[in-house]
Formats: structure tokens, C-alpha cells, sequence
């Protein structure tokens, strides 16, 4: 088997020998429980991951997911005393009608994807900040029981946030491989002027790609506020890196049209594994980041397709 086979085998490797290296300085890692526990707890940046992966998955970037997530944790807690269980729809709502405009930016304006989604990301921020008043805000404990108690808790010792982050996986992977839209942003990422040729509205789908990466993004926020029961235009500061990582190191290229969802999955593993492995070794948060930076940049020298960027710029 030559490398280039050998690597679309490398993020299931990497994860299997990760465990093993973390179960051997604590066996009690391996009990069913605590990588139950671990995937429950990397479930809200695994969302995050998700939707970046369609953005990704076209050869462009998403840079703006942490602000949306950390603009919905907000908007959810102020709106949730006024809409209840449909404050969960209004900021899904919001966050993909931000994904949509980095996608209308790039896409109609041709503003590169890294330029417009850091500039909507700084729009999404100073949302977060007016409408928090720059402060932490909190939940109603009895009002979040009743319109989202379902999203927390345990069933049969399985985490809810796990459930509904595979149930959102499924429906991510059937999209992906399933539908006309899956094929066209595949396309799109193989080749995008091929696409164009062949007659593909580029345009909109690329603008979808980015609609679901916020959506995602949003998702991820509601469910983080959920859990914390409050709000912060800072609650999901961190995220993005390993977000990021989780998608390169899952096997989806920056270079678009191969990888996908179910990679994702597998790059939010290694992930979680990794955040362990540093808790065992006892590295303090910041130098965790730094890692992550390293990974990053280790990903994308692995992964990258050069035949696509014979100049780097």
C-alpha cells in the first residue's frame, strides 16, 4: 500500500493509537463510561466542527463560527424568556442568516472566505457584546427546564448533547452523500471551475456551505448556554482552533472535495483525546492552544492537495 493510500487511513490510526497511548497512563480511561463521557463532553465543538466541514469541504474557511456560537449563547438567554422553546429557532435562524451573508460576501462581493468571515465573526462579536451589555448573562434555572431540559441530562447513561450530535451527524452525512446539494459542493471542492463549466449554480451552493457552517455554529452556541445556563459574548472563546483542527486532522484537506462529516467525527475524537492526554501530562490551557496551533499547521502541511496551490501566497 503506497502512502497516498495509507492516508485516508491515517485519522482512524491516529485515534486507535492515541487511546491506547492514553488508556496505558490510566486504564481506567478505556471503561466504556468514561469514552462515553469524553465524546458527551466534545459534543458542542464537535457541532461547531460540522459545519465548518462543508466550508472546508468547498476549499474556503470559516473563520466567524466561534463569534456566531458566542452571539447565540446571548441572544438565547435574552430571548428565551420572550419565545420560550422558539428562542432555539430564532437563533438557528440568526446564526445561519449570518453564515449566509459570509457566503454572500465571498461569493458575490468575491472577497476571499478567510477576509469575510473574520470580518462577519467581528459583526457576530459586537452583536454578542451590545446585546449582553458586555457581561455574562444568566438563564432562568425553571424556564430552561421547560423549553430545552430534553437537551441535558442522561438516558441509559448516554449524554443527551451525545445524542443529538450524532443525530445532527446523520443528518450532515446525508446531505453530504445523499442529496444533490452533497455532490454539487463535492464538485465544487474537487474542482470549481469544473463546476462552472458543467453548469452548477457555484454561487449558491457555496453560499449554503456557509448557511450550515452558521447554523452549526448557532446550534453549538444554544446548546453551550443550555448547559452553562447563561450567556457571554466570550462563553465559547477556545473553540475555534480545535474546531478547526478537528476537520484537518480528520482527513477533510483545505483544499476541498475530499474527507467530509464522518472524518470530522473522527477528528473531534483525536481531539478529545489529545485534551486528555495534556490534562494526564498536566500542560496548563495556554500552552494547550499552542499545541493546537502546531497540529494545525502539521495538518495542513499532510493534507493539503499541492496540485491545487503550486503557489503559495
Amino acid at each position: 500500500m503506497d502512502l497516498e493510500k495509507l492516508k485516508r487511513h491515517f485519522p482512524w490510526i491516529t485515534l486507535v493509537v492515541l487511546t491506547l497511548l492514553v488508556g496505558l497512563m490510566d486504564p481506567n480511561f478505556l471503561r466504556p463510561h468514561n469514552l462515553i463521557q469524553l465524546a458527551g463532553d466534545i459534543s458542542t465543538l464537535f457541532i461547531m466542527a460540522l459545519g465548518i466541514t462543508f466550508v472546508i469541504y468547498i476549499g474556503g474557511i470559516d473563520l466567524s463560527a466561534q463569534s456566531v456560537a458566542n452571539m447565540t449563547t446571548v441572544l438565547a438567554t435574552i430571548s428565551l424568556p420572550l419565545f420560550g422553546v422558539w428562542a432555539g429557532v430564532f437563533c438557528i435562524v440568526i446564526g445561519l442568516g449570518f453564515g449566509a451573508v459570509s457566503g454572500f460576501v465571498t461569493t458575490r462581493l468575491k472577497v476571499p472566505s478567510f477576509i469575510a468571515t473574520l470580518a462577519v465573526g467581528g459583526l457576530a462579536l459586537s452583536v454578542g457584546q451590545y446585546a449582553s451589555g458586555q457581561r455574562a448573562l444568566y438563564m432562568d434555572a425553571t424556564l430552561r427546564d421547560q423549553a430545552f431540559g430534553w437537551m441535558i441530562g442522561t438516558t441509559a447513561g448516554i449524554p443527551h448533547e451525545l445524542i443529538i450530535a450524532i443525530i445532527l451527524l446523520l443528518l450532515a452525512y446525508f446531505v453530504q452523500n445523499r442529496t444533490t446539494t452533497g455532490r454539487a459542493l463535492k464538485a465544487i471542492g474537487a474542482g470549481e471551475l469544473a463546476a462552472v463549466a458543467s453548469g452548477l449554480k457555484v454561487d449558491q451552493y457555496k453560499i449554503m456551505a456557509f448557511a450550515f457552517s452558521g447554523m452549526f455554529a448557532a446550534i453549538a452556541g444554544l446548546l453551550f448556554s443550555v448547559k452553562l445556563a447563561g450567556g457571554s459574548p466570550t462563553l465559547a472563546e477556545g473553540f475555534l482552533l480545535p474546531a478547526i483542527v478537528a476537520v484537518l486532522v480528520g482527513g477533510t484537506p483545505l483544499t476541498g472535495g475530499v474527507g467530509g462529516v464522518l472524518n470530522t467525527a473522527i477528528g473531534a475524537m483525536i481531539v478529545a483525546v489529545v485534551r486528555t492526554s495534556m490534562l494526564y501530562l498536566e500542560i496548563p490551557a495556554t500552552s494547550q492552544q499552542i499545541f493546537f496551533g502546531v497540529v494545525l499547521i502539521a495538518a495542513i502541511a499532510l493534507t493539503i492537495d499541492r496540485s491545487k496551490m503550486r503557489i503559495v501566497k
